[in-house]
């Protein structure tokens, strides 16, 4: 991050490893600190970084999912349905954190970065159709991960007219035929602000997208259908998108789709080299990727 010049991209769509869950096996990874307190400090860290590499009219798109304290299984991820790493995990308690307590951590961090000096301006539900079968008997299965949509700015890039839904109903109509039947009989010509007939509105704040797991990978990644909006959204065309945990690379993949550039920072080599080789293979039509001298600057 630090070798990357300064206000150069226009948005970020990132998922960092969740807290607790998975050993990567790369020294310098996130994600195994002994404490959330530790883990907080470094997405602080990390994302003051990206702030700086973020224009000031640029956006952060932040997908993150939660950890049970005590426990070595997943909390609701969509990962692995047990730990599978070399090191043990962190025990996850401490700061009033008990044993089997949902730990928060998607909340923490997103006011971690609020008081860092991000604006937190949405939380999007990620719905999950078919997520993780659970064996737990104490509470419901996790079908849900959050995606922040924070920025920089007070005012921000963002394009609502690429990411408008379908209506399923025509709200214009609907809303004259209830004026006509209100005002029957009273002399008075229906009438309302909603008169205009609209076939589109605005994306909710839940969408509901299916884990789609990559062949590839024995990680999870991101579904493209899940980061296509938050690419649509927060970069014009021909902008470039940022993923600081590139992964197997599904930000580069899907900016690459839509017609804009896209910067991957990758910790294991060979992760990197996934991405790149699917890149290529799935995306010809502008591809070309092309990696950046390897600089080792501490974050």
């Amino acid at each position: 991050l630090r070798t990357l010049p300064a206000e150069s991209v226009y948005c970020v769509v990132t998922s960092p490893p969740y807290y607790g869950l998975r050993d990567y096996g790369v020294a310098g990874q996130i994600g195994l600190e002994e404490t959330p307190a530790e883990y907080l400090e470094q997405m602080v860290a990390v994302f003051r970084e990206v702030r700086r590499v973020l224009r000031d009219d640029g956006t952060l798109w932040l997908n993150l999912g939660d950890s049970y304290a005590g426990s070595a299984s997943i909390g609701g991820a969509g990962l692995e349905t047990a730990y599978t790493g070399k090191r043990s995990l962190p025990n996850k308690t401490g700061n009033g954190i008990k044993p089997k307590d949902l730990i928060g951590i998607p909340w923490r961090v997103a006011f971690a970065l609020q008081a860092d000096g991000w604006y937190l301006r949405q939380d999007i539900i990620w719905h999950k159709l078919n997520p993780m079968p659970e064996s737990v008997r104490d509470r419901c299965t996790k079908a849900h991960e959050y995606i922040f949509l924070l920025s920089k700015s007070e005012k921000y890039f963002f394009d609502s007219e690429a990411i408008k839904e379908l209506c399923q109903q025509d709200w214009g109509a609907r809303n004259r035929e209830n004026a006509k039947y209100h005002n029957e009989g009273t002399g008075l010509q229906p009438h309302s602000g909603l008169e205009k007939s609209y076939t589109t509105a605005n994306k909710r704040s839940v969408w509901t997208v299916n884990p789609q797991p990559f062949a590839g990978a024995h990680f999870a990644t991101f579904p493209p259908a899940l980061i296509e909006p938050c690419i649509k959204a927060g970069c014009p065309a021909g902008g470039t998108v940022l993923d600081c945990f590139g992964g197997a690379g599904t930000t580069g993949l899907v900016a690459d789709r839509l017609g804009r550039d896209a910067i991957l920072i990758e910790l294991n080599p060979a992760y990197a080299e996934m991405a790149r080789r699917r890149i290529r293979d799935d995306a010809p039509m502008f591809a070309d990727v092309t990696p950046l001298p390897l600089q080792r600057t501490g974050v």
